[in-house]
């Protein structure tokens, strides 16, 4: 099993679109935002130099709507890695609940931090997300 981060937020009057929802891109927001967090959680006490990570594409699964003043569990972990390609998973559940809000699939892309062109994930990081 893939290391996993996870945090709790509570659905804030910003967050909702017009149908008292919480709004799709305000989903995508907390997708990259835990993925940020888990990536630096992973190296925070390494000194190693390493690239940097662009998004390729997501696809988000709604299940439930939130709805203001809901509690959530954010939970991410790392599905799989190949090449230069990694697949991130994001699961939103309303808190303490099995109860699943969203799912996202990200495919993220291992950039060269240097010449920004794409570069094969270097064995240290696989071992950081397994």
């Amino acid at each position: 099993m893939s290391k996993t981060h996870q945090y709790n937020l509570q659905v804030n009057k910003e967050h909702l679109d017009e149908l008292d929802h919480v709004n799709n891109v305000q989903y995508l927001h907390w997708v990259q935002e835990i993925a940020e967090a888990h990536w630096k959680s992973l190296i925070e006490k390494d000194s190693c130099s390493y690239g940097i990570w662009v998004v390729r594409s997501h696809k988000i699964d709604y299940k439930r709507p939130a709805k203001l003043y809901d509690w959530l569990t954010l939970k991410t972990h790392v599905a799989s890695t190949e090449g230069f390609l990694s697949q991130r998973i994001v699961k939103i559940y309303l808190k303490d609940t099995t109860t699943l809000v969203a799912q996202c699939t990200t495919q993220w892309c291992y950039l060269n931090a240097e010449t920004m062109e794409l570069e094969t994930i270097p064995e240290n990081i696989f071992q950081l997300f397994h």
